[in-house]
């Protein structure tokens, strides 16, 4: 099993928790986001992956694209521990926050989007960071209140184990931090990362563990 991805890139974080939770090995492939004009724009990666987006697994031949159906995928062939409930609407409801995170706010923090809005638009950095702030503050205090608000939520996202919410969370919260957005109004979001910090699997997936974190 082959992941290429980077050692920034919330989408790959996603998948390298979900691999560690269910102790998979795999082989990590470094694509540079930001190397040589960008390594996930070579004629190699995009054989790959067309849209030239990290992360792609490569299980046996089998080749996956997409963080969230990544880890379904995982999720079915490898099913325990298991990242999503068994009950219906609980799977509904873990899926839906995993969704409010990686559609409607990590995209906001992807390189390319980051890129258009200095580089074709002129933003400065000022303005993007501002713009930045703006509308991750609007997500993460839907979510705090969302989570904040149901009996589903323990001390992670839903119940008290990890699940593919969590596994969307973390990465979120760190691009959050690198953009300087203030995380003080969320306590309830800031206590699940706490949960997911001390478990090995989160650790060991960090950026700062890979083999391809800058120094």
């Amino acid at each position: 099993m082959k992941l290429h991805n980077f050692f920034r890139s919330s989408a790959s974080w996603r998948v390298r928790i979900a691999l560690n939770l269910k102790g998979l090995n795999y082989e990590y492939v470094s694509v540079h986001l930001r190397r040589n004009g960008g390594e996930q724009f070579s004629p190699l990666f995009r054989s790959l992956n067309p849209h030239a987006l990290v992360p792609v697994l490569d299980d046996s031949g089998e080749r996956l694209t997409q963080s969230l159906a990544i880890i379904e995928y995982l999720d079915e062939v490898h099913p325990d521990p298991p990242l999503l409930p068994k009950g219906v609407t609980d799977r509904a409801r873990v899926r839906a926050l995993a969704l409010d995170i990686a559609c409607d706010l990590h995209p906001l923090n992807n390189l390319r989007v980051l890129n258009y809005l200095t580089k074709t638009l002129g933003a400065s950095d000022a303005a993007k960071g501002a713009w930045y702030q703006h509308w991750v503050a609007l997500g993460l205090e839907a979510l705090e209140a969302q989570l904040a608000s149901s009996h589903h939520t323990g001390q992670f996202c839903h119940g008290n184990a990890p699940t593919l919410a969590d596994c969307c969370l973390v990465p979120q919260l760190y691009q959050a931090r690198r953009f300087e957005c203030d995380l003080s109004g969320y306590p309830r979001l800031l206590a699940i990362e706490q949960n997911c910090s001390v478990i090995p699997a989160f650790q060991a997936a960090a950026p700062e563990q890979q083999p391809d974190a800058e120094q």
